[in-house]
């Protein structure tokens, strides 16, 4: 068993949900695309309480519209239930290079958006997909111009301009009254 990554090194790719049968299996879900690459990313670590633990998939299949697995040492329903709702983490070393302009999501979270005339609107909160484009939520925070909420779609180079990851700075060509 490896060390336990430090917080800045790991990302979230999905997590425990309930238990499937009486032989240790459980449903997971996957924040990848498509859902069967978060068996790609090992090893997982998952944080019970305060406890971080690794944990290995040691079968996996689909089932229905979802994936279930069994993770090693898991051999019933009770292993099973203790896993209950836990989040599945990984190391970002673990994840593909992406190509230029491609961002995961979560290097988008808490990025500061600023228009290109400099109004701070607020933090990227979440994304969500809505099939024609992904959409950034911007929820307000100290600092922001007003206290409003935004959706703004990701249209590179068109609505978002400019995504510094590393300073976590995302600048958007967007009205401020949409």
């Amino acid at each position: 068993m490896t060390a336990i990554p430090s917080p800045e090194q790991l990302i979230t790719i999905g997590r425990v949900q309930s238990p499937y049968g009486i032989k240790g299996w459980v449903w997971v879900y996957a924040n990848t695309e498509p859902m069967t690459n978060i068996f790609g990313y090992m090893p997982w670590y998952v944080q019970i309480g305060k406890e971080w633990r690794e944990v290995q998939a040691v079968e996996w299949r689909e089932q229905g519209k979802g994936l279930v697995a069994r993770f090693k040492d898991c051999h019933d329903r009770n292993a099973a239930e203790a896993l209950h709702g836990a989040v599945i983490w990984t190391a970002k070393t673990n994840l593909p290079d992406l190509a230029d302009g491609d961002y995961y999501w979560s290097d988008l979270i808490d990025a500061n958006v600023w228009t290109v005339d400099g109004q701070f609107l607020g933090q990227v909160y979440s994304l969500m997909e809505t099939g024609a484009n992904d959409v950034l939520v911007v929820r307000p925070v100290a600092g922001s111009i007003d206290q409003q909420e935004r959706l703004i779609p990701w249209i590179p180079e068109q609505v978002v301009t400019v995504v510094d990851v590393v300073n976590k700075r995302l600048t958007v060509d967007w009205d401020i009254d949409f």
